[in-house]
């Protein structure tokens, strides 16, 4: 006699995801999502300059494109801050789910806001990943009683300083000690440094806000990892936290626990059980 309990369940489908960014990140992610069974990477998107490049490297596994594609359901953006403009904001408004990487974009003028909407108008939603700290949660968490103080340092090698406003402050080559480059808000650091200050406009977003959070960002020749130190108090009690997280190997700018979220959050999408 046959039970609707026992009866064997249709299985799971898989996902499919638009990837939007092919960098360094973008590559990882892509790369490290091959033969997952619940996720696949469908279409990636590139301006047109890297159609070739891309298509090259990825070949009939994904469909390398210069925007979402119309069927698409979930996105991935790990392109940079002009994409949420182009890409991210428009797919919103048409009811994608997007997840972004960049979050440090959110640090413009009525950005944060503009997202918002877009996600309203479309009726779905928008997931700001952890990217390159720990944390997020606890302190999303304490938000709900009250925060007091939110604090991060920033501390990378000199080299994933270069190419920044770093350079005008010191001789990034020369230096012996550990440098301030800069003290201000999270909104500031992230405008400033926008592919390195991602992490201040996370916890700043999930905490205080961009303008009451407040950052230090060093340039310390005496380490070899990207150090982020957070220091949390409020209603809950207090919090202090410290990684040392490990550059990408091909961009010492990125944390490579930024492409980890990334494959967090789309492991997740493909699993019976999320944590």
């Amino acid at each position: 006699m046959s039970n609707a309990s026992t009866q064997a369940r249709p299985a799971r489908a898989t996902q499919p995801v638009t990837l939007i960014g092919f960098g360094a990140i973008g590559r990882s992610i892509f790369q490290r999502m091959a033969g997952h069974s619940g996720v696949r990477i469908t279409h990636i998107v590139v301006q047109a300059a890297g159609l070739d490049e891309a298509r090259a490297v990825v070949g009939e596994a994904a469909t390398v494109t210069t925007a979402v594609p119309a069927e698409a359901s979930l996105v991935l953006e790990c392109a940079g801050h002009a994409a949420l403009i182009e890409h991210v904001v428009p797919a919103l408004q048409r009811g994608v789910e997007c997840a972004v990487l960049s979050i440090g974009a959110l640090s413009g003028p009525g950005m944060a806001e503009q997202l918002a909407a877009a996600a309203e108008q479309g009726g779905t939603q928008l997931h700001l990943l952890s990217g390159a700290i720990g944390g997020v949660d606890a302190i999303a968490a304490a938000r709900l009683a009250g925060l007091t103080e939110v604090r991060y340092t920033g501390r990378k090698p000199p080299s994933g300083w270069r190419g920044t406003p770093a350079e005008a402050v010191c001789d990034l080559a020369a230096i012996t000690e550990p440098t301030v480059i800069l003290e201000a808000t999270a909104r500031e650091a992230a405008q400033l440094y926008p592919k390195n200050a991602n992490v201040a406009a996370t916890i700043s977003l999930a905490g205080l806000g961009l303008d009451a959070t407040r950052v230090r960002l060093i340039a310390d020749p005496t380490v070899s990892e990207n150090i982020h130190q957070i220091s949390v108090r409020g209603e809950f009690g207090e919090m202090e936290l410290t990684m040392r997280g490990k550059p990408l190997a091909d961009n010492p700018k990125t944390s490579a626990l930024t492409v980890l979220s990334g494959l967090r959050f789309l492991h997740n999408r493909g699993a019976a059980v999320t944590v």
